[in-house]
């Protein structure tokens, strides 16, 4: 019974339709398991706070309404894929050590205190969200997933037959996951296309990577990889908005400066 599941899952995952995304590598997830996988994943990092400890939005109300709305100016530009279909909920993980933002397949994101003190300005969180957006309009994280954890663990999954761990395992390599050099150098391009249309220097995940080259930081965000460095990527994000021709301008600093004294 048990290699009959296994043979109808596969056969399901490939009728559903496998794809292979600029970045090269294949993708066994269909749109709408991304969908699904996001949601099972959100539903454990809720409840498992000693891992991903969210701040509670009660007394916090409006730090998580200037990340959100953040958020939806990047959604609403016009050049997020799946922007009706992902969930695109937002929470924060009150965790001061750690500088690193994630998101999971389906489009739920989630940004670390740590990163949002550790930042400038606005332009800079906009940047940084703008990379996770995409990595997760893109499916990266999925595509990754097929190559890391393999064909029988993805089964499992799609089932509803999957041991209770898995999807715990799947949400803590979420925080983590390692991306390509394609998959990286993909969302820094897309970071730079949603900013564009926006009033935010669309650049603004530049200034995230040079202020990161002169951090002593012990716990560096994933995305911060060796592939490529972080130098090239700065020239690589602002010369991407100059050849799209962005306009915008705006770091709105001192807001910024005021969201991050709520957090204290």
């Amino acid at each position: 019974m048990r290699n009959v599941l296994f043979f109808l899952a596969i056969t399901w995952l490939f009728s559903a339709g496998t794809s292979c995304s600029k970045g090269g590598g294949l993708n066994l997830f269909s749109v709408e398991q991304d969908i699904e996988l996001g949601r099972q994943v959100s539903q454990e990092i809720n409840s498992n706070p000693s891992e991903f400890p969210v701040l509670r939005e009660q007394g916090n109300e409006e730090v998580y309404r200037y990340i959100r709305n953040l958020t939806n100016n990047i959604l609403n530009s016009g050049k997020v894929a799946h922007r009706n279909e992902f969930a695109w909920e937002v929470k924060i993980i009150n965790d001061p050590e750690t500088l690193n933002a994630f998101a999971t397949p389906g489009g739920y994101i989630y940004v670390y205190t740590g990163l949002i003190k550790f930042l400038d300005s606005e332009d800079q969180l906009a940047g940084v969200l703008g990379h996770e957006i995409a990595h997760a309009a893109q499916r990266h994280s999925t595509q990754q997933m097929t190559k890391t954890y393999g064909l029988q663990m993805l089964a499992s999954v799609v089932t509803g037959k999957s041991d209770p761990g898995t999807i715990s395992q799947i949400a803590l390599g979420l925080a983590s996951l390692n991306f390509s050099r394609a998959h990286e150098t993909e969302a820094d391009e897309f970071s730079v296309i949603y900013l564009c249309p926006t009033n935010y220097n669309a650049a603004g995940a530049a200034g995230f990577f040079r202020k990161m080259e002169n951090s002593d930081s012990a716990r560096p965000p994933q995305f911060l990889s060796t592939h490529p460095n972080p130098g090239n990527r700065v020239a690589d994000i602002e010369a991407k908005a100059k050849e799209l021709g962005c306009r915008g301008t705006a770091t709105n600093r001192s807001d910024y400066a005021r969201i991050k004294q709520l957090l204290q």
